[in-house]
């Protein structure tokens, strides 16, 4: 028996209209039997959202729980922040609270970016090995070209560097550009796809592409993420006097040193992207609040921790994000309420994006430092059934 499929109402060339949004909220009403009440309240106009969602039904409204102070030492963001971080997961916001605590008596947290790439990799298809291998000779020699043609296609995107790789008749290449602001994942590829063009236009022999051979890991962690960066490539450090950790930790310096032996040796075992404890939760939150790609958490989490335990007991401890995805111009970033979080870190717009990187970095350190001195201290179960989800 065939069932009649009945389509969501759309309207051509006025889609993000208040009518049509109510007539699509009045369909699933119809449809499945429940009144939006919550998803329908929305504070700004609709029409802002075209770009960003295709059949605008509403909002989700994730709670945002408040920070802070953050002190910051970058080469970008100095000073005091306050950090908005939207999640569900109580004592999520508590704790890494009490980590920006600990980093302020400390005198903030030192931040530090080393690169910041987006990348697109396409893969050529040869008939053998040493077609691929010349070819790759070639594109070697007429870079200049190659590199005119993808940044015609963009106003700030820098062809940067192109790596390549050779497997068996094709030759895959990582385009590598600096992207302003923006992520730039669409920009990155309008570039690529251009360049690639180029390529068969000039190339003297036949060749085909494939726009992405998969190595730009797109929405996924890669071991060559690690080595070689996507996005940002940031570190946040600090040095931890063992009164200070002590005080407000209730954890000894010494204990979470023997500790973060016993996690990085586990962390090994299990084959995890980061050695830490646990980014993702912070920088979601923070992803969520500032109209971050959500999706690019898969990437953005992966992490190193090294940490060394000084001579007089001090504990320095970093960790290197080398994959941190951000965005301060474009996306999501100019919908209303994730503008407002980012101005309220002076992160909105163009000019700000290293800054809003070293932020979020910080952030990680302070929910790295918090949650393993819970665990040391014995209060992490205390603090879930305190705070979190374990409610009776």
């Amino acid at each position: 028996m065939t069932k009649t499929r009945n389509t969501i109402p759309r309207l051509k060339g006025d889609d993000y209209s208040t009518g049509i949004i109510a007539e699509r909220q009045d369909f699933v009403a119809r449809e499945t039997g429940i009144t939006l009440e919550h998803v329908r309240a929305s504070s700004f106009d609709p029409a802002m959202l075209e770009g960003n969602i295709e059949n605008a039904l509403g909002v989700a409204q994730v709670p945002i729980g408040l920070a802070g102070p953050l002190l910051v030492d970058g080469e970008h963001a100095q000073g005091t922040f306050y950090v908005p971080m939207a999640t569900t997961e109580g004592t999520l916001v508590a704790s890494y609270n009490r980590g920006m605590r600990l980093l302020a008596e400390c005198g903030g947290v030192k931040t530090t970016i080393i690169e910041r790439y987006m990348q697109r990799a396409p893969v050529f298809h040869f008939e053998d090995a040493r077609q691929a291998t010349a070819f790759g000779h070639w594109f070697d020699q007429h870079i200049d070209g190659i590199r005119k043609a993808a940044e015609e296609t963009t106003s700030v995107g820098k062809l940067h560097h192109v790596e390549q790789y050779g497997v068996g008749p094709m030759r895959y290449l990582r385009f590598n550009y600096t992207t302003g602001d923006a992520a730039g994942q669409n920009m990155a590829g309008k570039a690529t796809f251009a360049a690639c063009n180029w390529i068969v236009a000039n190339y003297p022999e036949t060749c085909r592409f494939t726009l992405s051979g998969a190595i730009d890991t797109d929405k996924k962690h890669s071991q060559l993420n690690t080595l070689h960066s996507r996005g940002a490539r940031v570190v946040a450090e600090v040095v931890i006097p063992n009164e200070v950790m002590t005080r407000i930790m209730r954890a000894d310096n010494r204990a979470l040193f023997k500790a973060r032996q016993v996690s990085h040796t586990g962390g090994m075992l299990a084959g995890t992207t980061n050695n830490g404890m646990h980014a993702a939760n912070g920088l979601a939150a923070l992803f969520i609040a500032t109209g971050q790609d959500a999706a690019n958490i898969a990437e953005s989490h992966a992490g190193i921790t090294f940490v060394q335990l000084k001579e007089n007991n001090d504990y320095y401890w970093s960790i290197t994000l080398p994959s941190l995805i951000v965005a301060t111009y474009g996306g999501g970033t100019g919908l209303a309420t994730q503008r407002e979080c980012l101005e309220m870190l002076d992160c909105y717009g163009k000019g700000k994006v290293e800054k809003f990187a070293e932020i979020c970095a910080a952030t990680v350190l302070a929910g790295e430092i918090s949650l393993a001195a819970a665990v040391v201290a014995g209060d992490w179960v205390e603090s879930h059934d305190k705070y979190g989800r374990n409610r009776p």
